[in-house]
């Protein structure tokens, strides 16, 4: 069974707050145990010294304790819910009232009657405590304090003699009380824990589990999405319900949707727009081949067909060498082989390739007369291609008697090409569009009966690899303006002598070499005249 992310993140937190509570609750028991201990010790001490006090005023050790003494006993052990006895110092009890014996045992309990003789020594030369089993008096768990008594007329000649009197001890008060006491008010405090603990933990839960599902519900709809993209479908999307890093997933996910869903419509007109390329010049040479071996078409119109067959045969090469870049590019092996060239007679070249399609449509040229020679650094059959694809698309989108201009211009760092043509002209929204790969502006194929979209992708790409770039503005029914750029490459920096009066400029590299023997300057001089020409 597949155990989900809801799953785990519920049980894991709750997990962690169960045993949170469980130390919480443990180290808040025993605190509290350690408190009520040392709160019943410090409340017996305070009960056995003041009972001490009161039955130090009176002398038990021969008259025996007065009926009043011992009814103001059992009041004071029934109020602190604790046994209190007074002993003498041989252990001997001689009287007490044991109220928190009696309500805990009942009637089966029998009063101490004597005690050990060390425990009292103990309680009379000061203090003593004993808690739990190991209190030496009672067999059960007893908490029990025990503080010396001191005689009537002791006390009072201690009173009057200030701090050179001694007083000497007659017997001991005890106060005790059941350690079951103690006991219930831990097991209250720990059913209060509990159900406290409890409702906390449903509380949580609930908000744990809202929170995970609410957390995880788009995780689940972006698993369904994706299973819906595997089957072909690119229309769900994910809601994007928060601004937190579930909300930016959601937001690239759907992000990647539309990618997708455009990536494949392309997809699926680029391969109609392929059939078709491929169908119509196949089927164009099977047929006029097949009319000229069976002699349907005479001997006379054969070359005139032949022509025709040459043409389609040129047009499908074009095609496959289109592809092929393409997939140079998309598998990043497309290299290039820089050298200087004249991109104006590039140009110039290349629209007389166009001379008949452009004498067809009458289309007026203009800048060509006035281009200038301008040397620059790159792949001269890709940058060819450029400029290829650019003229193809500025006669095929020129009206009739229309016109194309043409402009090369040099800048401080680079060259630029400005290709420009009337006609219908690029609809705005469409203009970030058009160097995307088989993006067509022409859908209807009215004009671009034999593009596929992939031209000025080629362009663009072209360009980057040299390191420039394209752009494109267009008017509708006025213009469309094509202008790249490519960079020039970067001279080494220069250094300036003066020469007497007249400052002259050196390259570094000449610079350097002038440090060296005349006669290895000069060798240099001479190897740099032709590059200076």
């Amino acid at each position: 069974m597949q155990k989900s992310l809801f799953g785990k993140y519920l049980r894991v937190t709750m997990v962690i707050v169960l045993a949170s509570f469980i130390v919480l609750g443990s180290v808040m028991m025993l605190a509290f145990s350690q408190y009520a201990k040392n709160d019943k010790r410090k409340l017996l001490t305070q009960s056995a010294s003041s009972m001490s006090s009161i039955t130090s005023s009176v002398d038990i050790t021969n008259n025996g304790a007065p009926e009043l003494l011992k009814i103001f006993v059992r009041t004071f052990s029934l109020n602190i819910d604790a046994d209190i006895f007074v002993t003498d110092l041989e252990g001997n009890v001689l009287f007490g009232a044991y109220a928190n014996s009696t309500s805990n045992i009942g009637a089966n309990f029998t009063p101490q009657t004597q005690i050990s003789a060390d425990i009292v020594k103990c309680a009379s030369e000061g203090s003593y405590t004993g808690d739990g089993r190991k209190n030496g008096i009672y067999d059960t768990p007893y908490y029990v304090v025990g503080v010396p008594l001191y005689s009537a007329a002791e006390t009072s000649s201690s009173e009057a003699g200030g701090e050179n009197s001694t007083r000497v001890p007659v017997g001991a008060v005890f106060a005790a009380m059941n350690a079951a006491s103690l006991t219930e008010y831990q097991f209250a405090a720990l059913q209060m824990f509990l159900i406290a603990a409890a409702a906390a933990f449903i509380l949580a839960f609930v908000v744990v589990g809202l929170f995970s599902y609410r957390l995880v519900k788009p995780l689940r709809q972006m698993s369904a999405a994706a299973k819906s993209f595997g089957d072909g479908d690119f229309s769900i999307r994910v809601p994007v319900t928060s601004n937190d890093e579930i909300g930016q997933l959601a937001t690239a996910f759907n992000n990647m949707a539309d990618s997708l869903s455009g990536s494949e419509s392309m997809n699926r007109s680029f391969v109609a727009n392929v059939s078709h390329e491929l169908k119509t010049p196949m089927t164009t040479i099977a047929g006029f081949i097949d009319g000229i071996l069976d002699g349907t078409i005479p001997p006379e119109r054969q070359s005139h067909y032949l022509h025709i067959v040459s043409d389609e045969v040129k047009r499908l090469s074009r095609l496959v060498r289109t592809m092929l870049n393409l997939s140079r590019i998309d598998n990043g092996e497309l290299k290039l082989r820089p050298n200087d060239f004249d991109i104006s007679e590039t140009v110039l070249s290349t629209v007389l390739t166009f001379e008949k399609s452009i004498d067809e449509k009458k289309i007026d040229i203009r800048g060509l007369d006035t281009l200038q020679p301008m040397q620059v650094h790159g792949d001269e059959d890709l940058l060819h291609q450029v400029v290829y694809n650019l003229v193809e698309n500025a006669v095929k989108f020129t009206n009739t008697e229309g016109y194309i201009s043409f402009n090369v211009s040099d800048s401080i760092d680079r060259i630029v090409v400005t290709i420009e043509n009337s006609g219908s002209g690029i609809q705005s929204d469409e203009l970030p569009l058009v160097f995307e790969k088989f993006y067509k502006t022409d859908k209807s194929r009215s004009q671009d009966k034999n593009g596929m979209g992939l031209g000025l992708y080629l362009v663009r790409t072209i360009i980057k690899l040299h390191g420039g770039d394209i752009s494109v503005s267009s008017v509708v029914n006025e213009y469309t303006r094509f202008s790249f750029y490519i960079p020039k490459p970067q001279e080494p920096p220069k250094l300036k002598y003066n020469t007497g009066s007249i400052p002259v400029t050196v390259p570094v590299e000449d610079a350097v070499i002038s440090e060296r023997p005349k006669k290895e300057h000069h060798g240099h001089k001479d190897n740099k005249e032709p590059d200076q020409k």
